[in-house]
């Protein structure tokens, strides 16, 4: 079995000399734009570290009239909440997001990025496990990674509280991996 920290070391490598040529982010399937309507909660996220940035479904989801929510991480242990806030702030690992103490909101759908993913819709995140635990939160929202087509492996590495996407969206692939909420 694959290590998951070396993984993640070539995958990374990767996703940073792919986007060194300003790729065009991905699009919104239409799978993501049908479970659009005024009142959903959409958990998105600011792009680090090469990430895929989903300002393309940000916007699709605004124009629905759904209702945006971004991470707030503390540390490696503490679960990963979502807030609707519009006053970000720096947080822990480089991330902007929202102050604590904003509203959190339970999402209908969760924009998810990723380190590595497989068509089955394993996905390699950053390694503190926080998506996985939002996802066994929240069964009901509709999880979908975002990344960059040179991020795909043939197979991942899974552990059992690993939770797969039910989409994944590229530059020039979507990848639907199973039944959708």
């Amino acid at each position: 079995m694959t290590d998951k920290r070396v993984l993640r070391a070539e995958l990374r490598a990767r996703r940073r000399a792919f986007v060194a040529d300003e790729p065009t982010p991905p699009a919104p399937p239409p799978l993501f734009l049908a479970a659009l309507r005024p009142g959903v909660i959409v958990a998105s996220y600011i792009p680090i570290g090469g990430e895929a940035d989903p300002a393309r479904f940000d916007a699709a989801a605004r124009a629905a009239g759904a209702r945006l929510a971004w991470p707030v991480v503390i540390d490696r242990e503490s679960p990963i909440s979502f807030h609707i806030d519009a006053a970000m702030r720096d947080g822990p690992f480089g991330l902007r997001q929202p102050t604590a103490d904003s509203p959190a909101v339970v999402p209908d759908i969760i924009l998810t990025p990723l380190v590595g993913f497989d068509a089955a819709g394993n996905r390699l995140g950053q390694g503190a496990g926080h998506y996985d635990r939002a996802f066994a939160c929240w069964p009901g929202a509709l999880r979908i990674g975002i990344a960059w087509s040179v991020q795909q492996v043939d197979a991942l590495p899974c552990d059992p509280w690993d939770v797969p996407l039910h989409a994944i969206v590229t530059e020039t692939d979507l990848f639907l991996t199973g039944e959708c909420p």
